[in-house]
């Protein structure tokens, strides 16, 4: 009985193992160039382009100018900072120049 048993469960195991297999077989054979891929990649692309809400030129101009005004505003405090600095630092080391 134990023998029926292990006979069929190695039976079915080769089958899976051959499906498998087989399967394997038949998805290499069914791989598609690397042009077909290009190509299938490139057309997504596209039509992920297309799907894409873009800025209008009035909020590309508005963003634009607000990263400006941070970027000058950024500056000088850091320019603020490192000049106070070096003052200070001026002042505990007795060699100010400024």
């Amino acid at each position: 009985m134990a023998d029926k048993k292990a006979d069929a469960v190695k039976a079915e195991s080769k089958k899976a193992a051959s499906k498998k297999a087989d399967s394997k077989k038949a998805a290499a054979k069914k791989k598609p160039n690397v042009f077909q891929r290009l190509t299938k990649y490139l057309v997504a692309c596209k039509g992920e382009l297309k799907k894409i809400t873009w800025p209008s030129v009035h909020q590309t101009t508005k963003n634009f100018g607000i990263v400006l005004a941070v970027i000058l505003v950024m500056g000088l405090f850091i320019f603020a900072l490192d000049r106070g600095l070096f003052a200070l630092l001026g002042l505990v080391m007795g060699t100010a120049s400024v």
